[in-house]
């Protein structure tokens, strides 16, 4: 009985369900025939900030012709609605869309923001919040937000690739607004985002590469376990903890091609991530600056232990994680994800402490007025110090 009932239940759903859709084609089919030879979308009204604002979906075929993007040039901010275009950025999307569709993987660019004189469309209201957008022919819409999006959609479309993001539809912010400056304050409100911290970016970045070697090594290498952070772009040492994820990324990627930017994109993550996991676990126990934090669980490790190891180890800084990478580099054995046992173990001999002569007058540095007398030196973390500090260990180690 319970059976029969849920089927007529279903029944009378489906049908109602089915009349309620062909009801709804049944009042857009004559604005649709009546407005056929101007754009029309479906769109939803909502306000927000005194204003009226339509959300509407737009085929990728139609974004050419209906968006403008109206960047400011000439060192004149009021030439334009918004920024000068960023040069090399609109590739960059175009390079992410292709390469996501190139691998059959989900991709997304964001909603756009456009703002039209309200006087120059029709706005029909449909109730509940629905309407219909009717956009005459000649009638574009200023780009706010998203002109780089919008162009590098434009260039896709119009290039030889232009099949694979054809089927796509965008949606568009359409904010009713024909003032000018206005537009402007729109365009600089919407700027006022803080930049992710590049350790959460990578946390959610593609299990690939450099980002899933160093997902790995957090949870696979104990003097990383529960001592990196993993969201913002510096450790607390009152939290006990020493790294974040960029610092090992860096380290990971100079141990594989000596690049501390480089992607990994092609190397096999579940393989690099044990050899290297296996040697650098290696490393930080017969290392004795390191032994201590690596053996200790967090947990007996007081604040101290950390703010101590820090201070005085150049491998509790960024910059000693990627003079070890490009190290271990010279201990990779090409083409296979391996290192030389030896050579690790001779690294391990180093001393790396920041007092160590290897990294005075490159990396680490006198400071003649120090704010904190007790700590004399400055330490810089880049390329040129960097190398010579790389070529003083390698003459060290007679590796050259």
């Amino acid at each position: 009985m319970t059976s029969l009932i849920l089927l007529v239940y279903m029944s009378d759903y489906n049908l109602l369900q089915s009349e309620s859709n062909q009801r709804l084609d049944e009042v857009l089919e004559p604005y649709f025939a009546k407005h056929h030879r101007q754009k029309c979308y479906p769109g939803l009204i909502f306000r927000q900030g005194k204003r009226q604002m339509i959300q509407i979906n737009v085929p990728a075929d139609d974004l050419p012709t209906l968006l403008q993007a109206k960047p400011s040039t000439d060192n004149n901010p009021d030439s334009g609605k918004n920024r000068p275009e960023v040069k090399g950025h609109t590739d960059e999307i175009k390079h992410y869309i292709l390469n996501r569709i190139g691998k059959d993987k989900p991709w997304i660019v964001g909603t756009l923001t456009a703002n039209v004189d309200p006087e120059k469309i029709e706005v029909i209201e449909l109730g509940r919040g629905i309407c219909l957008v009717i956009i005459p022919r000649g009638v574009k819409l200023d780009v706010t937000d998203g002109q780089h999006r919008k162009r590098a959609i434009h260039e896709l479309i119009e290039s030889p690739d232009g099949e694979s993001v054809a089927d796509n539809d965008f949606p568009i912010t359409l904010v009713l607004e024909g003032n000018f400056s206005q537009c402007q304050t729109d365009f600089r409100d919407m700027a006022q985002t803080k930049a992710l911290d590049k350790s959460l970016l990578l946390s959610f970045g593609e299990f690939e590469g450099t980002v899933g070697i160093t997902k790995n090594l957090i949870e696979q290498v104990s003097m990383f376990e529960d001592k990196t952070e993993r969201i913002k772009n510096s450790p607390s040492t009152k939290k006990k903890l020493i790294y974040t994820t960029n610092y090992i990324a860096k380290l990971v990627s100079c141990a594989f091609v000596n690049d501390p930017n480089h992607a990994l994109k092609e190397h096999d993550v579940e393989q690099a991530s044990d050899a290297l996991a296996s040697y650098l676990n290696q490393f930080f126990s017969e290392c004795s600056k390191t032994q201590y934090i690596c053996e200790t669980n967090v947990d007996d490790l007081t604040v101290e232990d950390i703010a101590t190891f820090k201070e005085d180890c150049i491998l509790g800084r960024s910059v000693g994680l990627e003079i070890l990478g490009r190290l271990l580099y010279l201990a990779l054995n090409r083409g296979i994800y391996t290192f030389d046992t030896e050579k690790v173990l001779q690294l391990a001999q180093l001393d790396w402490s920041t007092a160590g002569e290897l990294w005075q007058g490159n990396i680490i540095k006198k400071d003649p007025n120090p704010k904190n007398p007790s700590k004399p030196y400055k330490i810089s973390a880049s390329a040129s110090p960097i190398r010579i500090a790389v070529n003083v260990a390698k003459a060290k180690l007679a590796w050259i």
